[in-house]
């Protein structure tokens, strides 16, 4: 899977796994290093988990560059993903910073290393956290402002003809074998959509499932279904989440929503996840104000999925995508950083 939102839906999984996965990640080039000769500040070394989503890898490259270019720490990107990376500085404390981490997935273990003192949590990445549910255009959210809630939306099964079932409307699920896949399929049932007229369209991949937006939204056809954000489709398409009218219960959600065999599941939200920054204690005695420029170093929806939208388009690297935020963003990372970084900064860019 191509995004973290779904280690967040992994539950038990994620936490069997995370026993097994106490070997860090093998070490890739640095991205950036002081000039020979130069001393190094007292941030020192640091090694910054650049984790295999895009949003993830576009937050490591843009901490790669405010370190190593306005703190002049030694940087070194290393690959990662969020159950073997977190475990991995839970256990060997390395790497020193996983630049965004999506908590739900590995609460409870690390939680306590926080407790024990062994890592710490700095700012949040994403301060809405992350989100998922079901969603409609926002063309369509304009033209029938009754519809804000899925009771709302299930009641016009007419307004979302189904593609291959005649009469009926559709609601498009999270792509196959992935985890959501079960959560959603737990909601169609909760919401009692197939008694509505609905049918629960599976679209195959991740790839299918945007192409579906995109073509509703070439067309202003109709669209009710399943994602998540941040992501580029968000960036290029302004959809609206739909109110799920009830909170979400945590324990219901493990006990029989998030469970393949859950018989008879309730309507619950989608949790909210908590996305933070995690830093090794090491690097937050010695980082200095390296660290306190993570500690405030944060970045709303809006902002990633218009980068994000940025990269696809231009079929960016996440360096390419942290480089085309530094030029264009200034207003908003000069308030993260120090005035004397910043000019360090400012003056490569």
């Amino acid at each position: 899977m191509s995004l973290p939102h779904f280690s967040i839906l992994a539950g038990a999984a994620a936490l069997a796994l995370l026993a097994a996965c106490s070997k860090p990640e093998p070490a890739t080039g640095p991205a950036a290093a002081p000039a020979a000769g130069t001393q190094a500040t007292p941030c020192g070394r640091v090694t910054v988990a650049n984790m295999n989503w895009q949003s993830a890898e576009v937050l490591a490259h843009v901490d790669a560059l405010i370190l190593s270019k306005g703190y002049g720490c030694e940087v070194e990107l290393v690959p990662g993903d969020t159950v073997p990376t977190l475990t991995a500085m839970m256990e060997k404390g390395q790497p020193d910073v996983a630049p965004e981490a999506w908590v739900n997935a590995v609460r409870e273990p690390l939680d306590a290393a926080v407790k024990q003192g062994r890592l710490h949590y700095a700012a949040n990445a994403l301060p809405e956290g992350g989100i998922e549910g079901l969603w409609i255009p926002k063309y369509l959210a304009d033209a029938h402002p009754e519809i804000k809630t899925i009771d709302d939306a299930l009641k016009r099964p007419d307004l979302f003809p189904a593609p291959e079932a005649k009469g009926k409307g559709a609601i498009y699920g999270c792509p196959s074998g992935w985890t959501c896949q079960i959560t959603v399929g737990n909601a169609f049932k909760a919401w009692d959509a197939k008694a509505k007229g609905f049918v629960l369209v599976d679209p195959g991949s991740a790839a299918a499932l945007d192409g579906s937006i995109a073509k509703a939204y070439e067309r202003q056809q109709p669209w009710l279904g399943y994602y998540w954000g941040p992501t580029s489709i968000l960036g290029r398409y302004a959809m609206v989440k739909l109110d799920a009218g009830v909170p979400h219960d945590p324990a219901a959600w493990e006990n029989c929503n998030a469970k393949l065999e859950c018989l008879q599941p309730a309507k619950n939200d989608w949790a909210r996840a908590q996305v933070s920054t995690v830093v090794t204690d090491r690097f937050k005695q010695a980082g200095g104000p390296a660290f306190d420029y993570l500690n405030k170093r944060s970045w709303n929806h809006q902002t990633v999925n218009t980068l994000m939208a940025w990269m696809s388009a231009q079929q960016a690297s996440g360096a390419d995508g942290a480089r085309h935020f530094l030029k264009t963003q200034p207003e908003l990372w000069k308030t993260w950083v120090t005035p004397e970084a910043a000019a360090k900064l400012q003056a490569q860019l």
